[in-house]
């Protein structure tokens, strides 16, 4: 009877050991996995500039962390911050009033109903779009980047993963169980699909935001400027994107009375503010790395449920990191692979 060498024993126990504290710290601390993946997006963003002025100019590193830190609230957080703030006080006053708008919308689209002989919006319908709208709308304005907490937590791993980026970095290279390639491989890819997404996305969404201010001043839509903070957020989603924004606009318009006013949003936004996301989106990719659109569209859907408002950026990283890893473990057992055909063959 063959016995279970003592090392075997061991060294089962102890991944099991490691496995199940694993999972226990996991369970206890995922309500901060948007703050560690935040940290690490503002990280790859930061880091050039903190090892220039580090290095070639010789600044202190806790004064050049926290120099950083502060600029990146004042340009990327805080704005995001007031745009939500507005948003949500906005969604929460157009819900509770929600029952006037929808019926203006109803008698307008009732009048063409009787027209053509068709039935488009039914009472059932309008009732789950009036429940889908009161349940999930404040749940994905009110990010969870949004609360004071996970904030305080990002800049604190900031903080530490600038000040100790080398020894960060070495330990990462040294841990990783794959060969030194695929290292080096999976930190380029996944530093270019931050870029891509958690800058290109949002850079994006604020052109077509831009571009559509422009137009609701010119049109003369009323209340311009929470338009744009609707078509700027919208515009993050895939697939439809700002259409969300500028199609319900423009039945405003008609259920308003003011047709003329909503044929021109409808054209503005088809035309132009859609022409905007096309265009700036394949340079932007072809510049840092293309995504496909598969990817970015199951990416949100998954990103929102797990982390709310904030995984329109990290739900299609964690996608994308996923197939990378799976390109990383056929790279790591190709050898493997060939014989195992080679046998099959033979």
């Amino acid at each position: 009877m063959n016995r279970i060498a003592p090392t075997i024993i061991r060294q089962v126990l102890l991944l099991a050991a490691i496995v199940l504290l694993g999972i226990i710290l996991f369970r206890e601390l995922q309500f901060f996995i948007p703050a560690l993946l935040g940290a690490y997006t503002l990280y790859v963003v930061l880091r050039k500039y903190f090892l220039i002025l580090t290095v070639r100019y010789k600044w202190k590193q806790g004064a050049t962390a926290a120099l950083l830190m502060f600029l990146s609230f004042l340009i990327i957080l805080l704005p995001i911050m007031m745009l939500v703030n507005m948003m949500s006080s906005k969604v929460a006053y157009a819900i509770s009033h929600s029952g006037e708008v929808l019926k203006r919308i109803q008698a307008f689209v009732q009048g063409y109903e009787k027209k053509w002989g068709f039935e488009v919006l039914t009472d059932a319908n309008i009732e789950k779009a009036t429940n889908w709208a009161a349940t999930r709308l404040p749940a994905i304005l009110n990010a969870t980047l949004n609360t004071l907490t996970t904030v305080i937590v990002m800049y604190f791993v900031l903080y530490f993963m600038l000040t100790n980026s080398k020894r960060m970095e070495t330990g990462i290279y040294n841990w990783m169980p794959v060969k030194d390639e695929n290292v080096i491989l999976i930190r380029k890819d996944l530093n270019s699909m931050v870029v891509s997404n958690a800058i290109g996305i949002p850079v994006i969404a604020l052109l077509q935001g831009l571009v559509g201010l422009l137009g609701y001043v010119i049109i003369g839509v009323d209340e311009p400027v929470f338009w744009f903070v609707v078509t700027a957020i919208t515009a993050l989603l895939p697939v439809v994107g700002a259409a969300l924004a500028y199609v319900p606009l423009s039945l405003l318009l008609f259920a308003g009375g003011e047709n003329v006013k909503g044929v021109i949003v409808l054209i503005y936004g088809l035309g132009i503010i859609g022409t905007v996301d096309n265009v700036f989106r394949f340079w932007f990719n072809k510049r840092y790395g293309d995504i496909h659109p598969l990817i970015t569209a199951f990416g949100v859907i998954i990103g929102v449920s797990l982390f709310g408002f904030i995984g329109i950026i990290f739900g299609p990283i964690l996608i994308s990191l996923f197939l990378l890893l799976v390109k990383i473990y056929l790279s790591e057992y190709s050898d493997r692979r060939k014989n195992v055909d080679e046998v099959g063959t033979s």
